[in-house]
C-alpha cells in the first residue's frame, strides 16, 4: 500500500492537474490506496479500471449510510436527512424496490420520445445568446437540463432558480464546519418542505409529468413512503442537471481544446452519439463515486480494507486506465467499444443516463452548428475547474466567443473565415 494521500487530493490535486495525479496513482502498481477523507474516517480510493469495474458490483461495499462508522451516520442524518431515503444510499432489497419507483420512468424508449422538446429547449436557450461576443457557456450547459428535468416534473417556471440553488448544496457530501453544514441543513428542509407540497398538489391533479409517474408507480405498488417519494425526486434534480451540465462544459472544453475533433462532430454530426461517450470518459463529469463503506472486514486488489472504512472508487482515473483504453489520454470521437464507467456500473447503474445522453448529443451538434467561430475566450491554461467536496467534476466557468456572421461570410466566393474552433481565432 502506497503512503496516506491528504484530504486535499480530492479538492486541490497537484497544479488542478486531476488526470496527472491518477496517472501517479496508478503507476504505483497498487490500485487501491488509503486516503484520510472523510477527514476523520479511514478511507482508500480505487484507481484502476479492472478494479473499480468489479467493485461496483461488490455486495460488501454497502452504500447505507447506516454501514459507516457512528460518527458518519449522525453528521449525514443531522445534516442532510432528506438525501438518505432514496435508491442511492440502499442496498437490495431496498435498492431493488426503490429503483424500480423510477425505472420506468427513464427508460431509453421514453427518453427518445422528449428529443424533440429537448431540441425546443436547446433552440431557446441559444436564441437567447446575443448574435455575437462572449457568453459563459456554463450558464447554458446548466440551464438546459435544468429546464428539462423541471420540465419533466412538472415544475414552475418561476421555483426553478431556488431548486437549483438548493440542488446546488445538497449535491456535496456534509461539510467539516458547522456553518456550511447548517446552509446544507436549511436546503434539506427548505426542499423538503416544497416537494411536499408538489406532491400534495399533484396527487390531487394527476398529469403525464414524472411527479405523476411516481405518485402512480407508488399507488400500484403501495408499498412507497412520503419520505422515500421526496428523497428520489431531490435525487431526480441533483442527478438531472448537475452530471448533465458538467458533461456538456466538460465535452466542449474538450472539442475546443482538440480542433480536429471539433471539425470532425461539425462536419459529421451523426457522430453525437460516439461522441458524447467519448466525452464521457475522457472528462468524466462526476470523478469518483458516491458513498460506499465496508460492510465487513474485505480485501480489494490484495488490499486489506476494514470494517466501516470508506471506499471512493476513481471513475475519472478508471478512464485514463491504459490497462483498458488505447491511448487513453487522446480525444477520439470515432471510439469504438467504449466502455467507460463515467455513469457507474451494475445495480447501481445511473438511472439518468439515457436522458443525459440525449441532452449531451442534442447540445453539442445544437452548439456547433448554431455558433459559427465557437472558441476559447481564454487560454485553455486559464479555465478553472471546480474541486469541492461534492463527486462532481466541472468547470468555474466556460467563456467562448463565437461570430454569427460567419455562417454568411463562409458562403462567399473566396471566403477564407478562418475554421471555427481553431487556435488563430483566440
Amino acid at each position: 500500500m502506497t503512503t496516506q494521500l491528504p484530504p486535499e487530493f480530492f479538492t486541490a490535486p497537484e497544479g488542478d492537474d486531476l488526470h496527472a495525479g491518477n496517472e501517479k496513482l496508478r503507476a504505483t502498481g497498487c490500485p487501491v490506496h488509503a486516503i484520510n477523507y472523510p477527514v476523520g474516517g479511514e478511507g482508500y480510493v480505487v484507481a484502476d479500471y479492472e478494479t473499480t469495474l468489479k467493485a461496483f458490483s461488490d455486495p460488501r461495499l454497502s452504500k447505507q449510510v447506516d454501514n459507516a462508522p457512528a460518527w458518519f451516520r449522525d453528521l449525514v442524518k443531522d445534516a442532510s436527512p432528506v438525501l438518505v431515503r432514496n435508491m442511492l444510499t440502499a442496498d437490495p432489497p431496498e435498492h431493488t424496490r426503490l429503483r424500480k419507483l423510477v425505472s420506468r420512468a427513464f427508460v431509453p424508449r421514453r427518453m427518445e420520445l422528449l428529443r424533440p422538446r429537448v431540441q425546443e429547449i436547446t433552440d431557446e436557450l441559444i436564441d437567447a445568446f446575443p448574435e455575437d461576443g462572449e457568453v459563459n457557456l456554463m450558464e447554458f450547459a446548466f440551464s438546459l437540463p435544468m429546464r428539462v428535468i423541471c420540465e419533466f416534473l412538472g415544475v414552475r417556471v418561476e421555483d426553478r432558480p431556488q431548486l437549483h440553488s438548493w440542488g446546488n448544496w445538497l449535491s456535496g457530501a456534509p461539510y467539516p464546519d458547522a456553518e456550511s453544514n447548517q446552509k446544507l441543513k436549511e436546503a434539506s428542509e427548505n426542499i423538503e418542505a416544497y416537494l411536499l407540497d408538489l406532491l400534495a398538489d399533484r396527487r390531487a391533479n394527476l398529469g403525464d409529468d414524472l411527479v405523476s409517474i411516481l405518485l402512480r408507480a407508488a399507488d400500484e405498488e403501495g408499498r412507497f413512503t412520503n419520505d422515500e417519494l421526496v428523497s428520489t425526486l431531490v435525487l431526480l434534480i441533483i442527478a438531472g442537471h448537475k452530471t448533465t451540465a458538467n458533461l456538456i462544459g466538460n465535452g466542449t472544453q474538450a472539442l475546443l481544446t482538440h480542433p480536429d475533433q471539433f471539425e470532425l462532430l461539425l462536419n459529421r454530426p451523426e457522430l453525437a452519439e460516439s461522441a458524447v461517450e467519448e466525452f464521457l470518459r475522457f472528462e468524466s463529469p462526476v470523478y469518483r463515486g458516491t458513498l460506499r463503506v465496508a460492510a465487513e472486514d474485505m480485501e480489494l486488489a490484495g488490499c486489506p480494507i476494514p470494517k466501516e472504512a470508506f471506499v471512493h472508487l476513481l471513475m475519472g482515473s478508471a478512464n485514463r486506465d491504459p490497462e483498458a483504453f488505447e491511448n487513453p489520454d487522446e480525444l477520439d470521437i470515432t471510439r469504438t467499444h467504449n466502455r467507460h464507467l463515467a455513469f457507474g456500473q451494475g445495480p447501481h447503474f445511473c438511472v439518468g443516463a439515457p436522458l443525459s445522453r440525449v441532452e449531451g448529443q442534442i447540445a453539442f451538434t445544437t452548439l456547433l452548428r448554431r455558433l459559427p467561430g465557437l472558441r476559447l475566450a481564454v487560454p485553455a491554461e486559464e479555465l478553472e475547474w471546480l474541486f469541492d467536496n461534492s463527486t462532481s467534476r466541472g468547470l468555474v466557468s466556460l467563456p467562448v466567443r463565437y461570430d454569427r456572421r460567419l455562417a454568411a461570410d463562409a458562403t462567399l466566393p473566396g471566403s477564407d473565415a478562418t475554421l471555427p474552433g481553431t487556435s488563430e481565432e483566440h
